[in-house]
């Protein structure tokens, strides 16, 4: 009796930390916040997202640095709300572009630091914009002739 009473004990707590991993696992590869926001919030105006989704990265010399809060139209241009991490400040000079990585072709934006000696406050807009390369439209102007 007592062993079997050790054994469902321990079965028990195996399963309580597999589902604690889990639990953890799915926050993390998700990019959730538990506690609210991390970070303050700017916004940029494309004219192309390029299939940028929300939850994608943010990134700055290669390091995540936020992630995209989210995505609206707004006077036929997409509106991205961008959540930064509060450590860094954003100059008013900053180039903000979207870029493919990898193979399968997963969208992120990239900040290019600026020099000038203004800070884009919470809330405020990054004016300068690339939009995604288009690839399809891109071959079929070389496939074609037009480029």
């Amino acid at each position: 009796m007592r062993r079997r009473l050790n054994l469902e004990l321990y079965v028990g707590a195996f399963m309580v930390i597999g589902l604690l991993c889990l639990a953890y696992l799915s926050i993390k590869l998700g990019n959730l916040a538990i506690l609210g926001k991390h970070g303050y919030e700017v916004s940029a105006v494309f004219s192309d997202t390029g299939g940028l989704r929300r939850g994608a990265a943010v990134v700055v010399a290669g390091v995540d640095v936020g992630h995209v809060v989210s995505i609206a139209l707004t006077d036929y241009a997409a509106k991205v709300v961008l959540e930064i991490d509060p450590g860094l400040a954003i100059h008013d000079d900053a180039i903000v572009s979207i870029k493919t990585s990898g193979l399968i072709g997963e969208k992120y934006v990239q900040v290019s630091a600026g020099a000038a000696d203004g800070i884009i406050p919470a809330g405020g807009t990054i004016r300068q914009t690339e939009s995604a390369v288009d690839i399809e439209s891109l071959i079929s102007k070389y496939a074609f002739g037009d480029l």
